[in-house]
């Protein structure tokens, strides 16, 4: 991980963790959830939130008074939108992204799930879908969501990340490493 996204996954996992515990001792866990929901929709679809997290030319105060602008429009709770307005006052804005990542993965925890990410060379079938998480739910004893993305330079074969976890089943690393015991021979 680059040294930039390593800080800003500190910043938002220190943010997500605070905003977390205040749903949690608030009973409001489901209300974060469609917060998050509606972070995510709105950081994929609008480029003009994206260019006003990222841009340095906006003061304090009018990150501050457009984010909170956007948290009364989207219908945010009172604990996610403080959260926001206490990082535009901190220009931590840029971090949003990874916050909404980190709070993703706190509740899907709470809920005792797990997130596969999963690159293979072709995309996967429902059913292929279907039986890899039945298959990784058994191994690591959660639910497994899957997050799916194709890359055909592996191939063939699947590229499994699971937490810390890897698991690589590509053609393209098998090849590699035959052509690195290739080199090693000769």
């Amino acid at each position: 991980m680059s040294e930039p996204a390593s800080i800003s996954s500190g910043i938002a996992a220190r943010y997500a963790k605070a905003v977390f515990e205040l749903a949690k001792e608030s009973n409001a866990i489901a209300a974060l959830e469609g917060d998050v929901a509606t972070l995510s929709t709105a950081l994929s679809e609008s480029d003009d939130l994206k260019a006003l997290i990222s841009s340095p030319v906006y003061s304090r105060e009018e990150l501050e008074a457009a984010i909170t602008a956007i948290a009364k429009k989207a219908g945010l709770t009172d604990f996610v939108s403080s959260t926001l307005a206490l990082m535009a006052q901190n220009r931590r804005l840029f971090a949003l992204p990874q916050l909404v990542a980190a709070l993703s993965a706190l509740l899907a925890e709470e809920r005792g799930e797990v997130t596969a990410e999963v690159v293979s060379a072709k995309a996967l079938t429902k059913t292929q879908a279907t039986k890899l998480a039945k298959t990784l739910s058994e191994k690591f004893g959660k639910d497994v969501n899957i997050n799916a993305t194709v890359d055909e330079s592996l191939i063939g074969g699947l590229v499994v990340k699971v937490g810390s976890k890897m698991i690589d089943t590509s053609i393209a690393s098998k090849l590699n490493s035959l052509q690195n015991a290739m080199k090693e021979v000769g």
